[in-house]
């Protein structure tokens, strides 16, 4: 675990940074106020940005899951695969628990004089809003994908590799920044609070750790290294 966290410490830290800065935001400003803080600057360049990218979190994790699986090792595959499915099944769990209002049904009736700014085209959800599986699946996707391509880099002891540390901190960090662009997109379309994006992280990130604990003690048995399409 010590590795986890040495190998990954700019995904880390910088998640670490985002949840410390949410958390800060969430304590010092009302919550409908920080939601329009945070959505309330539309153009239509964003709009359709926002509006597709946002999506790549229902389809886009379990392409990269199961060509991980195909092409590469068989254990890093069922890791990323069960990382994903896992993370889904808690957050379904804790919206279904909590069932909270999203954003256009809480300020409907909480804010009746405030009008969201909403994205044409974008179908409106109403209830069980906490956690955002969205943010939750760019994050479980992004921490699991890093976490697969430092331990290549830490694994390879060519010329290239000697600047492995740069390079792997260059891909934590456009990881990163993929993960909290989709993170945000769930804000910008109205469709979850701060509050959810928060525990979408904080699920994403567990349940990677979690694989990774349970994966990592057959990482150097036969069948983890398996290649279904391996080299004669």
């Amino acid at each position: 675990m010590k590795g986890l966290i040495k190998n990954n410490a700019v995904f880390l830290s910088l998640s670490l940074m985002l949840l410390l800065g949410i958390g800060l935001a969430l304590f010092l400003v009302p919550k409908g106020d920080l939601h329009m803080l945070l959505c309330d600057r539309h153009t239509s360049a964003r709009d359709i940005f926002y509006r597709y990218y946002t999506h790549m979190a229902e389809w886009f994790p379990y392409i990269i899951c199961v060509s991980i699986l195909l092409f590469g090792r068989v254990g890093d595959g069922l890791m990323a695969s069960s990382c994903m499915v896992f993370s889904a099944l808690t957050t379904q769990l804790f919206k279904h628990l909590i069932n909270a209002p999203r954003p256009i049904t809480w300020f409907a009736a909480n804010r009746p004089d405030v009008q969201l700014p909403l994205v044409d085209g974008v179908r409106m959800n109403e209830w069980y809003s906490f956690p955002s599986g969205h943010t939750t699946s760019f994050f479980a996707l992004a921490f699991v994908v890093c976490i697969l391509l430092t331990k290549s880099l830490s694994a390879k002891r060519s010329a290239f590799c000697q600047r492995k540390q740069s390079v792997s901190a260059a891909v934590q960090l456009l990881l990163f920044l993929a993960a909290t662009l989709g993170a945000y997109s769930r804000i910008y379309l109205s469709q979850h609070f701060a509050m959810d994006v928060f525990g979408g992280v904080v699920v994403g990130l567990t349940i990677s750790v979690l694989c990774f604990a349970i994966f990592y003690r057959y990482m150097g048995q036969k069948w983890y290294n398996y290649r279904l399409f391996s080299k004669k």
